[in-house]
Order: structure tokens, then C-alpha cells, then sequence
């Protein structure tokens, strides 16, 4: 089961915010659906034909985001996918979080990477897998 349909976050300055998830996006393979002057889409939305989907918006809002300790994870096919996440967010304007690696005291392969985004939001991106069988773990 697919627990999400679509996510929200709002970002104080939305030009800002663009550069870094487009590239934190792209590095997860997630396309821009959509890029509007105060928000942008990447994913993609579900349908009558397709209801499994997931969506995520990035709006420009009015309030700060402050030290609330939002957090939005995504997931990631690869550990390679992960890594790529942190170099782009990192590239992008970000600030690290906590750099890729397992997280064992999850489950024994979760493999994640945590960044800052411009606005203060926490984001992350998740593998589950066991790395391929000769892959280093």
C-alpha cells in the first residue's frame, strides 16, 4: 500500500527553493511536472488508470518555516540514487544532516542521507534494499 498521495511544502522564497529540488528531484529520478511562478510539482499525480502514484509540491508561503523540525523522506531505488540526493542538495544550497550511510537501528539495509533545504525544511532520502549481491554494503 501506497500510503501518500501528495505532500506540500511551503518555502518562504520560492526561488530559493527551485534550484535545490530540481536537483535533489532529478537525482531521486523524479520529473518536474509542473513550474509556476510561486510553485513547482515533480512526480506524478495519480489518476483513474494509474492510482499508485505520488506527488510533491513545493510552494512559496507566507509564514517562516523556523525550527519545527519538518521532515519529508523519499525514497530512493538505489544507495546510489541516496548518495547522489546528498552531492545535488548539498550542490544546490543545502546543508547536510547527516550524511549518507546505514541506519541500522532502523532496519540493517536502511540506507539515508538528510539535508537542510534553503528554507529550513529537513529532507531526506531513503533506500531499503540490500545492495546488490558483490556490492560492498
Amino acid at each position: 500500500m501506497h500510503l501518500l498521495d501528495h505532500v506540500s511544502i511551503s518555502v518562504p522564497d520560492i526561488e530559493v527553493a527551485r534550484p535545490f529540488y530540481d536537483a535533489v528531484m532529478d537525482a531521486l529520478g523524479a520529473r518536474k511536472v509542473y513550474d509556476r511562478p510561486a510553485a513547482v510539482g515533480y512526480g506524478e499525480r495519480c489518476s483513474a488508470d494509474d492510482t499508485a502514484s505520488t506527488f510533491l509540491a513545493v510552494y512559496q508561503g507566507s509564514g517562516e518555516v523556523g525550527d519545527s523540525k519538518r521532515h519529508w523522506c523519499f525514497k530512493a531505488p538505489s544507495r546510489a540514487q541516496v548518495d547522489a540526493f546528498f552531492q545535488a542538495g548539498l550542490s544546490a544550497g543545502g546543508r547536510s544532516d547527516g550524511e549518507p550511510g546505514l541506519r541500522p537501528h532502523y532496519h540493517r539495509d536502511y540506507y539515508a542521507a538528510f539535508l537542510i533545504d534553503p528554507a529550513g525544511n529537513r529532507v531526506e532520502a531513503v533506500c531499503h534494499a540490500a545492495p546488490p549481491a558483490g556490492e560492498a554494503a
